[in-house]
């Protein structure tokens, strides 16, 4: 499975997870059974807010499944229209959530739980 998390930098598997997706730097992807680590630039940084392109920012690249510690209404539901599961970053860093995904910890995002303008509608 590949996994995706919103950083400001790469640090590897010590990566902090960034508070929103779509203003995040960049992206680290990890294949969950090599625990090869790669790097996407957001190729969607300068949006108008509210108008995150989720896919755009991920440059195409294919993953399985997006794990953040906030994100706006409109962009999860862009990649739950992609078939993508969305969950909501329970610890700091990437190895963090990987261990907590693995014991079945992190949330899956709903609408409900999407930042509403920041101000005080988000979850993070």
């Amino acid at each position: 499975m590949k996994l995706c998390f919103p950083v400001e930098r790469n640090e590897g598997m010590e990566s902090p997870v960034y508070s929103h997706f779509g203003s995040a730097p960049l992206f680290v992807v990890v294949d969950t059974e090599t625990r090869q680590v790669s790097e996407i630039a957001n190729r969607d940084l300068h949006h108008a807010h509210g108008n995150c392109s989720p896919l755009k920012a991920l440059g195409n690249v294919t993953v399985d499944a997006i794990v953040v510690g906030g994100i706006g209404a409109g962009a999860l539901a862009g990649l739950n229209r992609a078939g993508l599961t969305v969950y909501r970053a329970m610890g700091a860093t990437v190895a963090d959530n990987l261990a907590m995904l693995a014991q079945v910890e992190l949330p899956v995002l709903t609408p409900a739980g999407a930042c509403g303008g920041h101000s005080g509608g988000c979850g993070h």
